[in-house]
């Protein structure tokens, strides 16, 4: 069946279907800046996914307002995630720098203080992508379930934006994972090196 709705038109019809009203459906310029900002209450959609009418969109659309019925429900995650964003966003632009020159310093003099607050820092970010999974899995499975019941959607258009929504989670999972691949490569070099 054909589909009907622009992103737009469905992020509008799900944050209506949810009781949400104080939220603005917003396009952005860009590809894959789709985002939900709990901070000015938008959902925020590419400009693609805002004006085209295809399962892509929808699925998109649907899982951005999935964060916004998460904000609307206090959901728990989503709410450790913006607390930490502050701190993220210092820690991911002073660790890099501080890991290496930490590692400079560590095999020229043996300090390694530098490394150890650059492994500190980096953590943060790793700790950060670890919850973000279940706030995205939580705000796909909130699309899916709205997805079906709304029938905005047929039934071979659901598993297509199952699957779009579904690799697109994925993405988030492979972030975590070389994070932590990364800090325990850091801490390793830290925990390794012995002075002489």
């Amino acid at each position: 069946m054909p589909i009907r709705l622009t992103g737009k038109e469905i992020a509008e019809k799900m944050l209506r279907d949810n009781g949400i009203y104080d939220v603005q459906v917003i396009s952005v310029p860009g590809q894959l800046t789709d985002h939900y900002n709990p901070a000015t209450k938008t959902v925020n959609l590419s400009e693609a996914v805002c004006h085209q009418s295809n399962v892509a969109a929808a699925a998109v659309a649907a899982h951005e307002c999935g964060h916004a019925v998460q904000h609307a429900q206090s959901y728990a995650f989503l709410q450790m995630r913006s607390m930490m964003v502050p701190a993220v966003q210092v820690s991911s632009n002073m660790a890099q720098l501080l890991l290496s020159l930490g590692i400079m310093l560590m095999f020229m003099s043996g300090i390694k203080i530098v490394l150890f607050i650059g492994v500190v820092l980096f953590a943060i970010s790793t700790l950060f992508a670890f919850i973000t999974l279940p706030v995205e899995f939580d705000a796909s499975s909130r699309a899916l379930s709205w997805i079906k019941t709304s029938n905005i959607l047929g039934y071979e258009q659901q598993d297509k934006a199952f699957t779009a929504l579904k690799w697109a989670a994925m993405t988030y999972v492979v972030a975590a994972l070389a994070s932590l691949a990364s800090l325990l490569y850091y801490a390793s070099m830290l925990l390794g090196r012995r002075d002489d």
